[in-house]
């Protein structure tokens, strides 16, 4: 089983025309379409981060993930193309799979004990520095760090996979996503839970003073450059959104 892993960044002002076309026409698309391959379609919508954590490559809306038992084949086949959004979001789009590949830390914790804060993180590593270094340095220098700073309470992270997997569907020649707008080759998704966004401060202040790895882009943690080479949202445990569980028409 694959998990597919969506998310947007769109102009805010066109917030309520966007939520509006993702209810009443792209959420009912992919369930009608691709439901017989589909486990679950669940959507979060981020919360309205502060100024210095949207600096960490921020996406201010919709993270979609799907749940396919398999994937469908690309393209029409058989289907119309799909209802053009009415603004182009910038999109960072990959497939892992279904369950983390490594778990560091808080996995004995009851779903009471803590309030969440989910930091959501997709990262590639910059361009020459080869699978080997990089997961070298995530797993076993980062990994072993993570339990050692103050403020987070979970870590686990996915690898992604990296064989080219196609969304299905189809959307209109006029209306392709702009490539330009559209970011992939990802390497890793990985999530670090927080009670507040000060618990994150803290983190984020004590992971400054981590030594870098020897490839690194960036200066400040996550040593990596936003937008180009991190992504990121916060979100919280539930789903804002089950579309394949919950189909409520959009009024």
């Amino acid at each position: 089983m694959l998990k597919s892993v969506v998310m947007h960044d769109i102009p805010i002002n066109h917030i309520a025309s966007m939520e509006r076309w993702y209810y009443r026409d792209h959420a009912p698309e992919i369930n009608r379409r691709f439901g017989p391959w589909l486990a679950r379609h669940d959507s979060y919508l981020p919360v309205d981060a502060p100024v210095d954590a949207r600096a960490a490559g921020f996406y201010n809306w919709r993270v979609t993930e799907g749940y396919w038992r398999e994937m469908p084949a690309t393209g029409p086949r058989g289907n119309l193309a799909f209802t053009v959004p009415p603004a182009e979001p910038r999109v960072a789009v990959a497939f892992v799979p279904a369950q983390p590949t490594e778990d560091f830390m808080g996995g004995a914790l009851q779903p009471h004990e803590r309030a969440v804060l989910r930091w959501y993180v997709l990262t590639r590593y910059p361009e020459g520095v080869s699978e080997r270094d990089g997961e070298n340095w995530f797993i076993d220098r980062h990994g072993r760090e993570l339990p050692q700073l103050p403020g987070v309470y979970r870590a686990f992270s996915t690898r992604v996979h990296q064989q080219p997997v196609g969304l299905p569907g189809e959307w209109p020649p006029q209306a392709r996503p702009h490539a330009g707008k559209v970011l992939g080759k990802w390497d890793r998704l990985s999530e670090l839970w927080f009670e507040t966004f000060d618990d994150w401060r803290a983190f984020m202040a004590a992971a400054a003073g981590l030594k870098p790895p020897a490839w690194a882009t960036a200066s400040a943690y996550p040593f990596v450059r936003p937008h180009s080479e991190l992504v990121s949202s916060f979100l919280l445990e539930r789903p804002n959104d089950e579309f394949w569980r919950d189909a409520r028409g959009y009024l």
